[in-house]
């Protein structure tokens, strides 16, 4: 069945309304390795990625709480942290519900990194909010005296922005093939990577700022030439006029067809429009069926019969 890269939205660790405790992410953690064990059953060869906005969120706030107590990190080691604190979630509960169905297959959380340009232009416009709302002198204070950026959304207070750079490889890729060909089941690029840029000597350095999750999926899955790419989410596919009259949600389509769609602005930005750009990247950078649908109809959607999808050919 070759490989098959599923991207898991936030749904699959958190719901919305809950706390985040510990107890919260595992509970919806195990339901979503149930889903992935019935695919590794019917022998699917899976990389799993996921989101980690409200796990590096929570972790920024205990830095901001612990600042006069211990060094702060960056934004980037505090996404190393989260990749490490979900994938552990996400390998135990799958090793448990593949032992249920009496498969004993090796699982490796790789922690990743994903390369941006130092030059995206993003890194003049930050437009990503991170962490939780303060007060316009919390924010004042930041951009004086720290250099970061912040906005003031809706009424509800002031968040930081940070750039949003376009992914443009993942750096642990021969790692994560390795594995992958060695029968393991890889969980890496969480929340999109760790963002590093190439100084002018070939080495790499870590840079505060937020990867869009699905789109460096796609990279991912390009990179190591999977045959399918399944972003998993809370809705089943992507919808023309979405919550309006007339709303149309998409099932098989065309590459002209959803092109078309795009550039008409029929999906938003923050939610389904990255998902429906890595799923016709996929394509175009030969992959074979690249589908966004619900997290619970993932054996649907990896058949080709649920959700939106682009079939090559």
């Amino acid at each position: 069945m070759g490989i098959t890269v599923v991207a898991l939205g936030g749904n699959a660790i958190l719901q919305k309304g809950e706390k985040g405790t510990a107890e919260d992410q595992l509970r919806n953690i195990r339901k979503t390795a149930a889903q992935l064990a019935g695919l590794i059953e019917e022998g699917y060869s899976l990389v799993i990625t996921h989101g980690n906005g409200p796990q590096v969120g929570n972790i920024m706030i205990q830095n901001e709480a612990g600042r006069d107590k211990v060094p702060q990190m960056p934004m980037d080691i505090c996404g190393a942290q989260s990749q490490g604190m979900i994938g552990y979630m996400l390998q135990m509960c799958l090793r448990n519900a593949l032992k249920q169905v009496g498969l004993n297959i090796p699982i490796s959380t790789v922690v990743t990194q994903t390369l941006v340009d130092k030059h995206d232009p993003a890194f003049s416009h930050p437009t990503k909010p991170v962490g939780p709302f303060y007060s316009k002198e919390w924010a004042q204070e930041r951009m004086e005296f720290h250099g970061e950026s912040w906005i003031e959304d809706a009424g509800r207070g002031w968040r930081r922005v940070v750039p949003s750079p376009d992914p443009k490889a993942i750096i642990e890729t021969p790692s994560i093939k390795s594995l992958v060909d060695q029968g393991h089941i890889v969980i890496c690029s969480g929340g999109g990577g760790i963002p590093v840029i190439e100084l002018e000597d070939g080495s790499l350095a870590g840079v505060e700022a937020v990867i869009e999750k699905d789109l460096s999926a796609e990279i991912l899955a390009t990179s190591i030439k999977a045959d399918s790419l399944i972003i998993l989410t809370d809705v089943n596919g992507a919808a023309l006029n979405y919550t309006g009259s007339g709303e149309t949600w998409l099932e098989e389509v065309t590459m002209s067809q959803l092109v078309r769609y795009y550039n008409e602005s029929h999906f938003f930005e923050g939610s389904m429009r990255p998902k429906v750009k890595a799923i016709m990247r996929f394509i175009e950078h030969g992959g074979r069926l690249a589908v966004i649908a619900c997290l619970d109809k993932a054996r649907e959607a990896a058949l080709g019969q649920t959700g939106t999808r682009i079939v090559a050919g």
